[in-house]
Formats: C-alpha cells, sequence, structure tokens
C-alpha cells in the first residue's frame, strides 16, 4: 500500500492524490468561462485586423456569451428567486444596451466614414466597458478584470495597427501564464 504524502492524500498513478487532481480540474472549469470569453475577443479582434472585414455575426455571439458568463458569475451571490430573476434581467438588459450600441456602429451610414479597423476598436470598446460594468454589477472581480484586459487591448491593438495577430498570441501567453501562477499559489 502506497504511503500518503504530506497532505495525508494518497498519490494517484500520476503523483497527484484524487482531491488535488478534482481542485484542479474544478479550478479550471470555474476559470474557463472568463477565459473563454478573453480569448474570443481577442481573437475577433485579430481576425478582422488581418481581413479587414467587421464581423457582426461573431461580435453579437461574443456578448450574448458574455451576458450568460455574467448571469453565471452573479448567480451564486443571488440570495433568493427575486435577486436571481433580478440578475437575469439587469444582465440582458445591460448586454441588449451593448447591443444595439454595436449594431449603431455597423450602420451603413456609419460604416461608410468608418473603415474596418476603427469599427473593431469601437466595437472592441464597447464589449470592454459592456464586460468591466457587467463585472461591477455582478460583483465579479473576474469579469471586471477581463474588461480592464480588453480595454488595454484597444491602444494596444491601435498601436500595433496590423500586429492583431501578434496582441491575441502575447495576450494567451499573458492568460496562460496568470493561470498557472494563480494554480500554482492554490494548489502547491
Amino acid at each position: 500500500m502506497e504511503e500518503a504524502d504530506k497532505s495525508g492524500h494518497a498519490p494517484t498513478a500520476g503523483g497527484l492524490s484524487d482531491e488535488l487532481a478534482r481542485d484542479v480540474r474544478s479550478f479550471w472549469l470555474h476559470e474557463l468561462p472568463y477565459l473563454a470569453i478573453l480569448l474570443l475577443t481577442l481573437g475577433g479582434v485579430a481576425y478582422v485586423g488581418m481581413t479587414r472585414r467587421p464581423l457582426i455575426t461573431y461580435w453579437e455571439l461574443v456578448a450574448l456569451a458574455s451576458c450568460a458568463v455574467g448571469i453565471l458569475a452573479g448567480w451564486p451571490k443571488s440570495v433568493d428567486k427575486g435577486a436571481r430573476w433580478r440578475l437575469v434581467w439587469t444582465q440582458v438588459l445591460h448586454w441588449g444596451a451593448f447591443l444595439a450600441a454595436m449594431n449603431l456602429v455597423f450602420l451603413p451610414s456609419v460604416q461608410a466614414i468608418a473603415d474596418a479597423d476603427s469599427t473593431s476598436l469601437v466595437v472592441l470598446l464597447l464589449l470592454a466597458l459592456g464586460t468591466f460594468v457587467a463585472g461591477v454589477h455582478t460583483a465579479s472581480w473576474r469579469m471586471a478584470l477581463n474588461g480592464v484586459v480588453m480595454g488595454l487591448c484597444v491602444p494596444a491593438v491601435a498601436w500595433l495597427d496590423q500586429s492583431a495577430l501578434f496582441v491575441f498570441l502575447v495576450a494567451v501567453l499573458v492568460v496562460v501564464l496568470a493561470g498557472a501562477v494563480v494554480w500554482a499559489r492554490r494548489f502547491v
């Protein structure tokens, strides 16, 4: 019979205890929605930067996914049925307003004076603001932090102009490193 490690957990074949392995899976499942929204947003900006074509449907889907993540983030903090309904309606109205503003940016009269680069930056800025405010309303620091990171990408993309793919790859690297640091602090 194998001896238990220092934490008192029996080691598995990979060297991690079953409980630690469950904790790691739980951690990544908890963080996955926030990382997915961030990666979807940065990927959309990179794609638009390379193709120079607006992605109206894509941005609408990112906004709907952000609405779902906002509801998911606030749900455990809602203590009763009334608070949960209020959470759902405030997030639906919040992201509905974002979708309305975004669709104003894609109107033909606006597109006549805006190119694909400026349109993608405006949409990213709107999405960053919407994500940050959703994080404030749901008391989710992860959601708010996503909004801050998205907002910081606006001047970075504008500065690098044609290097949106580079910004995306750097952001993926930063997210992976940040996840590794958080994981190491929490589980090691």
